[in-house]
């Protein structure tokens, strides 16, 4: 049972309660949640903004000598404001008027990067041009206004707005070609081709809105309304040309135990891993110096200075697919190694992938599913690759 002094004594406590929680909900905009500088509620607690998100950043240059597509600048466009001044006809003040001006800013269309995948020797990788578009431009609508007042009637002289459309280039591509693979010593391997690509240019016209006049008026009192010109604006047209990469090449060859393949563009060296290593190892044979110092030597007269010389390593299938991959990385390396001490190549030119038993060269087994000895031994191999 409450006794009536008890409630006499609370309701003082109560009502500042109260109080407290009405200055609480109008502090915090009737919900109990603080409300941030500018308005609007604080969001602690609850679900996090979704954060900007970051832009694509622009090459300067382009990995593996890829062909840099420039980027094109498009100015930006200015027309200054008109202002008309103030005026009083027949006592009737015509307010002055500022008619805005033009600001487009400056666009561009980004750098970008032709792209050449890289392939293993004996193949051509493929490559591709990315798609481009040049934005749309609007140069907004403009109006004079009109005026009516004792005996001038100005007509309001307007202009729509005018746009160029954005246009857009898709992507285009060329896919990898490989040679076939030979089964034999002396079997002839045919030449392979990939086509080359090309991304037509590209063209905004522009966009021009013409000028506006509003003439001199005057009434019979010779009160006057000056005249108003606003002059034109032309957005200009842009232009970003074709980009082409053209059609290259593998010659035919005789396989043998190493050949050379020579395309437009690139040479390869295929050499059979057992010239090169024992079975299973990756230590270089001191009978194999001769052979890879042909191929450096000829690495000297057949590629420019620059260029990166990709070594490729691969083994058969026999074993598991881990260790087949260490195994053909760790030769690659090894060459790579003997090229930049013996071969006389810069180190930095140099780059070893190891493919395992991923591509052979050859079936590691025959039809009926017993093991090919004479096919494995295709499979393991290095081959030496740059561009020329």
């Amino acid at each position: 049972m409450v006794r009536r002094d008890d409630i006499g004594r609370r309701a003082p406590r109560a009502l500042a309660v109260t109080l407290a929680a009405g200055l609480c909900l109008a502090a915090c905009g009737g919900d109990g949640r603080p409300e941030r500088a500018g308005g609007g509620h604080d969001r602690t607690g609850g679900a996090p903004a979704t954060p900007a998100a970051t832009p694509t950043p622009e090459p300067s240059s382009c990995p593996g000598g890829g062909r840099l597509i420039a980027a094109v600048e498009i100015p930006a466009v200015h027309g200054d404001p008109v202002r008309i001044p103030e005026a009083v006809i027949g006592g009737q003040r015509i307010p002055a008027v500022t008619i805005p001006g033009v600001d487009i800013p400056a666009q561009r269309v980004p750098a970008q990067c032709v792209e050449h995948r890289p392939a293993p020797g004996g193949c051509l990788g493929a490559v591709s041009i990315p798609g481009t578009s040049i934005p749309a431009v609007t140069i907004p609508a403009v109006r004079i206004p009109g005026v009516k007042a004792r005996g001038i009637d100005a007509p309001a002289v307007e202009q729509a707005a005018v746009s160029s459309k954005s246009v857009s280039q898709p992507a285009v591509s060329s896919a990898e070609v490989c040679q076939s693979k030979p089964s034999k010593k002396g079997e002839y391997v045919s030449s392979v081709y990939r086509s080359g690509v090309y991304r037509s240019g590209l063209y905004r016209s522009s966009a021009y809105r013409s000028g506006l006049y509003r003439p001199r008026t005057c009434n019979d009192q010779g009160e006057c309304l000056p005249s108003v010109s606003v002059p034109s604006v032309t957005a200009p047209g842009v232009n970003i040309p074709g980009v082409s990469v053209p059609g290259v090449s593998l010659k035919s060859y005789v396989a043998g135990p190493g050949q050379v393949i020579k395309g437009d563009d690139s040479i390869a060296y295929n050499i059979e891993a057992d010239v090169l290593f024992d079975f299973g190892e990756a230590e270089i044979k001191p009978a194999a110096a001769a052979e890879l110092g042909k191929i450096a030597k000829s690495l000297g007269e057949e590629v420019p200075d620059r260029a990166t010389v990709q070594v490729d390593g691969h083994t058969d299938a026999k074993g598991d697919t881990a260790s087949n991959q260490a195994l053909s990385l760790r030769r690659a390396q090894a060459i790579v190694d003997w090229l930049a001490s013996e071969g006389g190549i810069a180190r930095s030119r140099l780059k070893a992938t190891g493919y395992g038993e991923t591509k052979p060269a050859s079936p590691n087994t025959k039809p009926d599913g017993s093991d090919d000895p004479e096919g494995r031994a295709k499979n393991r191999r290095v081959v030496i690759s740059a561009a020329r």
